[in-house]
Parts: C-alpha cells; sequence; structure tokens
C-alpha cells in the first residue's frame, strides 16, 4: 500500500486544531473525504454521516474518528463494517466494553484498530518511561487542571452523561502514567464533583496505587490562569517531574530536557505502520481507570456550572 486514502469524520475543534494540519503534512495519508452533520473542509468532499461516506467512496482505505466519544460505537461498527481501518480519537469510547466490542469486530474483519492516546506521544513521555524503568517508586502526584472555557467553549456534551467531564484532559495524564510506570495502576478511592445541573464532574480526586505507592491525582475542570498539566514522582534516585502535558522533563542532576511538539503527527505515523503490518493497538488502561473511579467515588453536587 502507497499512499492511504483517508476519510475524517467529525470535524470540530479537535480535528481543525491537531488533526487537519496533521494529515496535511503527513507523507503516508491523502485526505479524500470527511463526514460531519455540521462541519466542512474547503476543497474535501463532505458527507453528513460515515455510511455515506463510504457509499459515495468505496475506495477509502481508513477512517479516523474525532466524535465525542456518545455515538462513536455506531459509527465505528459501520466503518469496520466497511471493510476500513479505523483511529479512535481518546477517550476509545463511551464504555469499556464498546471498546472491548470494537476490538473484536475489528479483528474478525481483518482491518486495523488504534485506540489512541495523544499526550503518551508527548515530547518527553518516553524519555520518563526510560528513566523510571527498574527504579522503586515511592510516591506520585498527579496535577492535570485546566480552565474548560478555553480549551471547549459550549461543549455542553463534555458535562453530559457519556461526556467523561473532567476526565476528558484526566484521562491524558492517566495514559501518560500508565506508559511511564513501571507497575500498573489500581484505583483505591475516589471523590467527584458534580454542578447540580450538570451529570459529569467539573473536579476529582483519585488514589491510586502502583506497586507499594500511591498516587495522589487531582483534576479540575474550573482553573483560571496558568494550566496545570503535572506528574511528579519520587523514586529511590530522586524526583522526576513531568510538566507541560509531558512536553518538558527535569531529572535529579540533570539539565531539562523539551522535547517537540509532535504528538498528532506520531499518531498518524503509528497508524500507517499498524494499517501496512497488519496490527491493531487498543490499550484501554486509561479508560478502564476513568471506569473504575466511577464505581467508588463519592458523589459531591457542586454549584450549577454555566459555560
Amino acid at each position: 500500500m502507497d499512499r492511504i486514502k483517508l476519510g475524517l469524520a467529525g470535524i470540530g475543534k479537535i480535528a481543525r486544531d491537531q488533526h487537519l494540519p496533521a494529515i496535511t503534512a503527513s507523507d503516508d495519508f491523502d485526505l479524500t473525504a470527511t463526514a460531519s452533520r455540521h462541519g466542512r473542509v474547503d476543497g474535501i468532499e463532505g458527507h453528513g454521516s460515515i455510511a455515506e461516506l463510504i457509499a459515495a467512496r468505496p475506495e477509502i482505505d481508513a477512517i479516523s474518528l474525532c466524535t465525542p466519544p456518545e455515538g462513536r460505537f455506531e459509527q465505528a461498527m459501520t466503518a469496520i463494517a466497511g471493510g476500513k481501518h479505523v483511529m479512535l480519537e481518546k477517550p476509545p469510547a463511551a464504555t469499556v466494553s464498546e471498546a472491548r466490542a470494537l476490538e473484536q469486530a475489528a479483528r474478525a474483519a481483518g482491518v486495523t484498530l488504534f485506540a489512541t492516546w495523544h499526550s503518551r506521544e508527548a515530547g518527553e513521555v518516553d524519555a520518563a518511561r526510560d528513566w523510571l524503568a527498574g527504579r522503586r517508586i515511592d510516591a506520585v502526584r498527579i496535577r492535570w487542571m485546566e480552565d474548560i472555557r478555553q480549551w471547549h467553549p459550549g461543549q455542553d456534551w463534555i458535562l453530559a452523561a457519556g461526556g467523561f467531564g473532567v476526565f476528558d484532559p484526566g484521562i491524558n495524564a492517566l495514559s501518560i502514567a500508565t506508559r511511564i510506570l513501571p507497575q500498573p495502576l489500581t484505583v483505591l478511592a475516589a471523590t467527584m464533583d458534580v454542578p447540580a445541573n450538570r451529570a459529569c464532574p467539573v473536579a476529582a480526586s483519585v488514589t491510586f496505587r502502583t506497586g507499594a505507592a500511591e498516587v495522589d491525582a487531582k483534576f479540575d475542570f474550573l482553573q483560571t490562569g496558568e494550566q496545570t498539566w503535572h506528574i511528579e514522582v519520587e523514586t529511590d534516585a530522586g524526583l522526576l517531574r513531568l510538566t507541560q502535558g509531558g512536553g518538558r522533563l527535569d531529572l535529579p542532576g540533570q539539565p531539562p530536557l523539551s522535547g517537540p511538539d509532535r504528538e498528532y503527527p506520531r499518531l498518524y505515523r503509528t497508524f500507517a505502520d499498524l494499517i501496512r503490518r497488519g496490527e491493531s493497538d487498543v490499550d484501554l488502561q486509561p479508560i478502564q481507570l476513568v471506569a473504575d473511579a466511577f464505581l467508588v467515588a463519592e458523589r459531591r453536587i457542586v454549584e450549577a456550572f454555566e459555560f
């Protein structure tokens, strides 16, 4: 397979900010058509649904889904049934069981399924993982705090049932933590602050365990001013600080490391490689941890929230 004919579904903020620039710069993909109820891309053939796109352009090889998790299962199943390779924006589905069903369907159809975690592709995540390998972990602190009005303006779906709330960005932190920590994470306890007029939390605190160490995680969707995307790991060799969403790494006795912002280009490169090798990549650890947190959480009703 030479260049891969790609369909892009869901022409919203994340598609315009990240996916379209990455596809345009890619040596692997040609954007052939889009599917979106409302959005269009200038100069690219547009359709109202994935089914319409496949019917009109059966030669398309793959579809990248940038739609919200609620309803994505049916869209992905339509693409898989049409014999298309599928790339899923994070989180991969509204539930773990939906994601598992997609994995099984892709395997049965002989197509690639790629459940992406873009924050794992941040510049210094791999270096952090390599430094932590084999070291004793004594404590971990996660602080993932951002302004919902800045990053998700007017996106009511994110606080509706199935929208994940503060765990939409928080799952990015968990995707990094599950990549860099040598031992698995499990959930011990959680509290979630849910606005009186919403279904999902705007803030949460979760305690995890990794090996013998506790992980103290705090997520906040109402952070103003400086945005905070930090993970600190205390080890037997000193403190590791991964900040700027994984873009900067501070290690004991070393100058800071700061890698380039190439998250989405790296995702599309990986998707192309998976397609050409006939493989899938469906790691559900981050969404499983979110599901577990919802299972054990104490829910606190807080002041109503309006954008």
